[in-house]
């Protein structure tokens, strides 16, 4: 018999039915795995911008960085105020040798300065009697002096004094006849005095023998040697200096009146041998064993906001890359600078320059280098931004949050209001300058005419501008009232009325946005959108969870920030 085959209904066709379910399965998984990433990416967004102590409820993470600000604080607070008390004996053994420098080697000295000068001669014999007044004082120091000095060695290796003339080549001069003959090179002699001669030797040389009417300047050079014991008093090891004076007697107006200048250059040495019995050397271990701390916490520090930088930054991009995936645009710049942190930078820097600075006075403590001035800077300015980060945790405070809210928001009108008005304050001061220089002491060159101008927008010495200007011209003297009249009304009464105005309507905005609401941004109404998914979370929050945390075992969606 033949076989019969039968045909079922259907059979030979593909199985639709089965394939529509793994697709719709596959498509639902998707739409999941998108909401989970987003969940995800909105909850790490959230933690993100919460404070230390939000973070702390949130996940019970300790704020690490939060503890180490207010150690590093107290800290370099410590340290620079053992380095400003250091510093300061270092100033005033400068300040008080260049007077004693003064009264020592300058006849006649008053005890005050004119001017950039500390005093004048007006005849031949006053300038002679200046002159060996310096060198038999330099001759019979060690006799004289009070403090702990000596002589010197000088650029050439020698000790003793250099004294150098400079006069116009060749001429002669008769006022009375209104003839000037002379050649305007400028020759420049110098001799060199030691101790060995004396003073009768040196009165006699011809050197001195001056011609007044070529002559330019006399400029007297020595080399001086001292010992700061006032330090052993703060258990710290002893600065020895080397004092460079210069003494000039200026004859350039050759006005028949010569001006005396009075220079002295410090510099701190290494001493070559200490030998200091008693507590000193263990103090001194005991400052370099702290400042080698305060290096330690401002490379944590460092370390902990570069990290957090760098995680951040990586947040910003999954956030870029998410929102061009959903809503295909680009996230506005607003909130992408949202991302970087301007607090963190400033502490880095601030760490930087304090832990150079720490180095540069652990060397200068053990007497190994002595710039004081640069390891004064580096502290100064980083303990100044340490300060002014500590604004950063106020602001966390809505009640405190007012003054950096407001500087954010004025500031690039402030920049761009400043930058108009100081063109108008830079013609004021060219102005000044040309035409009042002759004529008034505040208005002698572009530094001090603009620290003058300056001075009368804040109000200080109006009437000694006005009264100080000499009515030698009535000309000048008109211009001058009018030139100051005008700047003054011009910048009290407009310009800084305007540059308050709109620091007052930055704060008035500001005010009204934490009344009613800040404008809200992508980022925010992103975050925002959580509140209306809460239904939606208490329903799956237990496998959202779970699958979150999966993710990050295995991606890197667990570089967070923590602060």
């Amino acid at each position: 018999m033949a076989q019969q085959s039968y045909r079922f209904p259907g059979a030979g066709k593909p199985e639709t039915g089965s394939g529509v379910f793994r697709l719709t399965i596959r498509n639902a998984m998707a739409h999941l795995d998108s909401e989970v990433k987003e969940e995800c990416l909105r909850e790490d967004l959230k933690f993100y911008f919460m404070n230390p102590c939000e973070k702390y409820r949130a996940r019970h993470q300790i704020p690490w960085k939060l503890g180490l600000q207010i150690l590093k604080i107290v800290m370099v607070t410590t340290q620079l105020v053992r380095f400003g008390l250091s510093n300061q004996m270092v100033v005033a053994f400068k300040e008080e040798n260049t007077v004693a420098f003064k009264h020592l080697f300058l006849k006649g000295y008053s005890g005050t300065d004119e001017d950039d000068y500390s005093c004048s001669v007006y005849t031949q014999e006053d300038v002679y009697e200046s002159i060996f007044f310096v060198l038999s004082q330099y001759r019979q120091l060690k006799n004289i002096s009070l403090g702990t000095l000596g002589y010197g060695e000088n650029e050439d290796n020698r000790i003793g004094l250099k004294v150098c003339k400079q006069h116009y080549k060749k001429g002669t001069m008769f006022p009375s006849n209104e003839t000037l003959n002379i050649d305007s090179d400028i020759e420049k002699d110098c001799v060199h005095l030691d101790l060995s001669k004396s003073p009768q030797d040196w009165k006699n040389s011809s050197f001195f023998r001056l011609e007044f009417y070529r002559l330019l300047q006399v400029e007297i050079s020595f080399h001086l040697k001292g010992i700061d014991l006032q330090t052993i008093h703060s258990r710290e090891l002893p600065d020895c200096y080397v004092f460079q004076n210069t003494i000039t007697l200026d004859n350039k107006a050759h006005s028949g009146k010569i001006k005396i200048y009075f220079d002295s250059e410090a510099k701190i040495e290494e001493c070559k041998d200490l030998n200091i019995s008693g507590s000193i050397q263990k103090n001194t271990q005991y400052v370099l064993v702290f400042d080698a701390f305060v290096i330690v916490i401002c490379l944590a520090s460092l370390i902990l906001c570069t990290r957090s930088i760098v995680l951040a930054l990586r947040l910003r991009k999954r956030f870029l890359d998410f929102f061009l995936e959903k809503y295909k645009r680009r996230v506005c710049d607003a909130d992408q600078w949202e991302f970087i942190n301007g607090w963190y930078i400033l502490v880095i820097i601030s760490d930087l320059m304090t832990v150079i600075g720490s180095i540069l006075k652990m060397e200068i403590k053990a007497k190994n280098l002595t710039n004081y001035d640069l390891c004064s800077i580096l502290l100064g300015t980083s303990t100044l931004f340490v300060w002014v980060g500590v604004i950063r945790y106020l602001g966390y405070f809505q009640a405190y949050n007012v003054l950096i809210l407001t500087m954010q928001a004025s500031l690039p009108k402030v920049l761009r209001f400043c930058a108009c008005a100081g063109m108008i304050y830079l013609g004021y001061t060219f102005c000044g300058w040309i035409v009042l220089g002759p004529y008034h002491d505040k208005f002698e060159d572009l530094n001090t005419v603009a620290e003058c101008l300056f001075s009368l927008v804040n109000g200080d010495d109006m009437f000694a501008t006005f009264a100080q200007i000499q009515q030698k011209s009535i000309l000048v003297w008109l211009f001058s009232r009018l030139y100051l009249y005008s700047f003054i009304s011009l910048f009290i009464y407009m310009i800084l009325s305007l540059f308050i105005a709109l620091i007052t309507d930055s704060y008035d905005t500001i005010k009204k946005y934490q009344q009613n609401g800040f404008p809200e941004t992508d980022l925010q109404e992103f975050l925002k959108e959580c509140s209306s998914k809460e239904k939606y979370q208490k329903e799956s929050s237990a496998f959202l969870s779970c699958v979150c945390c999966l993710r990050r075992k295995g991606s890197e969606d667990h570089l967070i920030p923590v602060t």
